[in-house]
């Protein structure tokens, strides 16, 4: 929908696209596939942050930053899902010029705050394996709430930034975005006068955000990893880099698209619409199924709890798992 201005036409409105030349008759396995993506996500996520908060054995800096990932996933998904969902199956695929550059604040805000959050995990993992005496002096449940408290604002300057960097040009004609949801890199592209500083200032903030957290975790994967490899025999080993390997595939799901998507669309053209929401999909709401699942339901001390709790509830269970005792660092973070 347009208004006429007396020199110009203003948007108030966008139609969100979802994948642009996706076929009618698959638009119910997608949705469905999207719903039950959300499904998953909050029911996962909602879990682990749950049971960190009522367990007091999780009151610990691995489960506080790992709650915290959780909340932020599961915030990103509940702003964007519930209205491409409503998109295929209502036809509902509007969305107001203020909603819109809400959700651009609130992606881009997460977003970055993802990346922060798995950064800040591996650098934990990286004190508690590399130096494990030291740990609990260097890292406090006290510290890593703090971080977490610190990193929330910071990157919600991320998400200010690519708001005023978007909502500063003028809408006057195209209002179709090519996304599940608004984002600054489909939207900014609607604008009708030329953008190309802001797609600069852009590509610079992403980068930053996210390739400097990227870099940071690789090198310290690459210590946990050597570490690991050095002081445990050779069947500790294989489970250990079988974990992490596992912890670096989300991260490289995480970031490897992303990276690759924003470095690509500096070159108009060379990918189509579909295949540039099928990337976003990808990086996005994937590693939101997988985090909570990776980083902290495949852990025995978070099953342990899980049943605990289960048993709590239902009484009529045989008995009840002992809780187990204190591990050594390898084995509690690379298990």
């Amino acid at each position: 929908m347009t208004i006429s201005m007396p020199n110009e036409t203003a948007v108030t409105e966008f139609i969100l696209l979802g994948f642009p030349g996706l076929q009618p008759n698959f638009f119910l396995p997608v949705s469905l596939t999207l719903f039950l993506a959300y499904i998953v996500s909050l029911i996962a996520n909602s879990t682990v942050i749950i049971l960190i908060i009522l367990r007091e054995q999780l009151h610990q800096p691995m489960y506080i930053i790992i709650a915290n990932l959780a909340l932020s996933d599961l915030l990103y998904d509940t702003i964007t899902l519930p209205k491409i969902i409503a998109k295929y199956w209502f036809g509902a695929g509007s969305i107001s010029f203020n909603w819109c550059f809400f959700q651009i604040y609130c992606v881009h805000h997460l977003g970055c705050l993802d990346s922060l959050i798995i950064m800040l995990m591996a650098i934990d993992r990286y004190v508690a394996i590399c130096h494990p005496l030291r740990y609990h002096s260097i890292i406090s449940n006290k510290l890593a709430t703090l971080l977490c408290y610190f990193l929330w604002p910071f990157a919600a300057l991320n998400g200010l930034a690519m708001t005023l960097i978007s909502i500063q040009v003028p809408y006057c004609g195209p209002n179709r975005v090519k996304n599940c949801f608004c984002a600054s890199q489909f939207l900014i592209v609607l604008a009708c006068v030329d953008v190309a500083l802001e797609k600069k200032k852009r590509f610079i903030i992403i980068m930053c955000v996210h390739l400097s957290p990227f870099i940071v975790i690789i090198l310290s994967y690459i210590l946990i990893i050597r570490v690991v490899h050095l002081s445990t025999n050779n069947e500790n080993w294989q489970k250990a880099f079988y974990t992490c390997t596992t912890h670096l595939l989300v991260i490289g799901l995480y970031f490897i698209p992303r990276l690759f998507l924003h470095v690509i669309n500096q070159y108009p053209l060379i990918l189509d619409a579909d295949a540039n929401v099928l990337i976003v999909c990808l990086y996005t709401f994937i590693p939101h199924l997988a985090s909570p699942i990776i980083f902290c339901l495949r852990t025995k001390e978070i099953r342990n709890n899980l049943r605990q709790m289960f048993n709590s509830i239902c009484p009529r269970a045989e008995h009840r798992p002992r809780t187990p005792g204190k591990r050594h660092c390898i084995k509690f973070y690379c298990e």
